[in-house]
């Protein structure tokens, strides 16, 4: 959802004896902050707003004490992670990047081909992107140049346009702030139901590489699961 917070316009008669107004409004776009894009709209006071255009080039926004969800894919959606001990390697790299970004964590999961989070950046914890970016790059370097070494045939798949080897698809991935308790029992729902639905699981609790089994108190965990 969106609100508006500002904006200027000129209004211009169609064929049909309609107004289109036609300008550049400010609106305020959760997780993004407050944007200035084209408004345009049938009749005064109706208006359709554009971000299109915008939102992929803005810098996320999200202040500290606010739980934020995130999703990042493997490249092209390829599951790279079918492997266990590649889910494994990558639960390893999460725990320890948590603790070292100060982040809590309330909730998440390592599917086949791309992974949830639900975490809460505190105070003195890292900004999201350092946190993804001390994450995701040590992750698929350690696993790509072991793939090297092997020999493995997945690599001819994981070359870009460019040349470049990727694990992880290019871009910032999917980050939602949340802006209610509601949207975060919803979105930890959620996460942990994701192997229940593809079929991978019959029981939430029973997909090693999630926090499901630490909500369902289970305390063997490898990543200790923060309160909200």
């Amino acid at each position: 959802m969106m609100r508006e917070s500002g904006f200027s316009c000129k209004e211009s008669v169609l064929p049909d004896g309609k107004s289109l107004w036609r300008g550049v409004g400010t609106v305020w776009v959760p997780g993004y902050g407050v944007l200035a894009v084209p408004r345009l709209g049938a009749e005064a006071g109706r208006y359709a707003f554009d971000v299109s255009g915008f939102v992929q080039h803005m810098k996320r926004v999200g202040g500290p004490n606010e739980v934020r969800f995130l999703t990042f894919s493997c490249y092209e959606r390829i599951p790279l992670f079918e492997n266990d001990r590649i889910k494994d390697l990558f639960v390893e790299h999460l725990a320890r990047g948590r603790a070292e970004a100060r982040i809590r964590m309330i909730a998440w999961v390592v599917m086949p081909e791309h992974v949830h989070l639900l975490v809460l950046p505190l105070a003195d914890s890292q900004s999201i992107p350092a946190f993804l970016n001390g994450l995701k790059r040590p992750f698929a370097q350690k696993v790509i140049g072991r793939w090297r070494e092997l020999g493995a045939g997945v690599l001819d798949r994981l070359v870009d346009s460019g040349g470049h080897t990727r694990f992880w698809q290019q871009g910032g991935g999917y980050d939602r702030v949340m802006r209610s308790t509601e949207d975060v029992q919803e979105k930890t729902k959620y996460i942990h139901e994701n192997p229940v639905r593809r079929g991978l699981v019959d029981r939430a609790e029973d997909w090693r590489w999630s926090s499901a089994h630490w909500h369902a108190g289970r305390r063997d965990a490898s990543i200790p699961i923060d309160s909200y």
